[in-house]
């Protein structure tokens, strides 16, 4: 199957995760470009509310649903209804997520699943059903997981965190070749420090902290990402798939120079 950048046009995407920092932004970005969106919410419903009074005030349809991603029976069936009720889903934002910042030896199982169950095994469940609906509909369609620099990277006291993230990376680089017949492509962008409530920083635009080891001097805006995903949802994406972006400030480019400057064995700890 061939596909040209004319033949995707998207109205509708789901972002998860929407209420609050990177998805928050993202939403609202996708809507300022013209497509309807689901939002949704884990524990914040006031705050995928004023997620949603901002993709209204850009014009655009808001779907809002509570989606628990540990709750595994139940995932595929949220994506369901919110592809139902905006009557498809061209794009789907995988963005819902949790950390944690226990060492390897002290990590218990129940901590390591619910970590695991969030960021890859409901992420798996809910791009399988976004995919599902994108193939029935047959016009093609995008699907974006945010990851982490940690995708390729280690971090110390993460374990259960990045050995998700570099799951969630596989999953993405391999359905972007299952589904490329289908004209829908599959990419994961991977920040790296951002200012968003994730990070203890609150509201919509939160100011960078400063990060001197971070070539670029400082963390990044949600709305950075976000310009990343609305470019990856969009027409002119037509030849990316299977593609991890990188949006970081540098900071992967650091390691070895990092590693020669580091003064002591702080970075031991967590």
């Amino acid at each position: 199957m061939e596909s040209s950048p004319r033949e995707f046009s998207p109205r509708t995407a789901i972002v998860t995760g929407s209420d609050s920092g990177i998805g928050r932004a993202t939403a609202v970005a996708l809507a300022r470009n013209g497509l309807d969106i689901g939002i949704t919410w884990h524990t914040d419903q006031a705050g995928a509310e004023h997620t949603a009074s901002q993709v209204r005030e850009a014009g655009r349809t808001a779907v809002v649903r509570q989606l628990d991603t540990s709750d595994i029976p139940a995932c595929s069936g949220v994506v369901d209804e919110l592809a139902a009720e905006l009557g498809g889903v061209d794009v789907f934002v995988n963005n819902a997520g949790i950390g944690e910042g226990t060492p390897f030896l002290d990590l218990g199982y129940d901590s390591w699943a619910d970590t695991m169950d969030v960021d890859l095994n409901g992420a798996f469940l809910c791009i399988q059903a976004a995919a599902r609906s994108m193939v029935r509909a047959g016009k093609g369609g995008r699907i974006i997981a945010v990851t982490s620099v940690h995708e390729t990277q280690p971090k110390v006291g993460s374990s259960a965190y990045v050995a998700a993230k570099h799951g969630l990376g596989g999953l993405i680089k391999t359905i972007a070749l299952e589904l490329s017949s289908h004209g829908i492509t599959a990419n994961s962008v991977a920040p790296g420090a951002i200012s968003t409530p994730m990070s203890g920083q609150e509201g919509d635009d939160p100011q960078p902290r400063n990060k001197p080891g971070v070539p670029l001097g400082r963390s990044g805006r949600a709305q950075e990402i976000a310009a990343v995903i609305a470019f990856l949802a969009s027409p002119a994406s037509s030849y990316v798939t299977g593609a991890s972006w990188v949006v970081d400030g540098g900071m992967l480019q650091m390691g070895p120079t990092a590693g020669a400057k580091l003064p002591d064995d702080e970075w031991r700890g967590i």
